[in-house]
């Protein structure tokens, strides 16, 4: 990927020099975070289509982030995908006239709904989580057992500071 990238800038003659100005700054933290974020995005299409799961779309995904929304209401899950209300009631909508959900009377609100994943819904996340832990295992791979698990711990660490609890949100 990063070779196709630099050949579009490939100059258009030997004699052309680059315009280089001063190099830039070393990348914050969340250029950090974002760029394994989107490797493991760029896999997560592909790999469901393979598992079969071809009638799911990009927009699709941001429904399924953990953790996921079983037992959700809409509002709720529209906060945590930061997303408006309206445009996850249409992917809610697109999802359960696809058979990956369906939204049901909250026994303890009847003027609310719950969201809830169907067996189809359930083997969907569950293969995003084998596409997840494939991306996992290749890291672990270059960087070795003991670094991954170490990025791991710290980033665990990160995802309980930077999670609101049920209380906060």
């Amino acid at each position: 990927m990063t070779s196709v990238y630099w050949n579009a800038l490939r100059l258009s003659s030997d004699f052309t020099q680059p315009d280089v100005g001063p190099a830039p700054p070393p990348p914050l933290i969340g250029a950090l975070l974002r760029a394994p974020y989107e490797t493991v995005r760029a896999r997560m299409l592909p790999g469901l289509h393979e598992r079969g799961f071809t009638d799911l779309v990009a927009a699709h995904l941001d429904v399924f982030h953990y953790p996921g929304p079983e037992n959700q209401r809409p509002l709720q899950l529209a906060i945590q995908t930061r997303m408006t209300k309206q445009a996850l009631n249409y992917l809610l909508g697109q999802l359960e006239q696809l058979g990956y959900l369906t939204r049901e009377t909250d026994s303890n609100d009847q003027r609310s709904k719950r969201i809830h994943l169907t067996p189809k819904g359930h083997l969907a996340v569950r293969a995003i989580r084998e596409i997840v832990q494939e991306v996992e295992d290749e890291w672990e791979q270059q960087l070795g057992p003991q670094k991954f698990g170490q990025l791991r711990r710290l980033l665990t660490q990160l995802y309980a500071i930077t999670t609101p609890t049920n209380d906060q949100t």
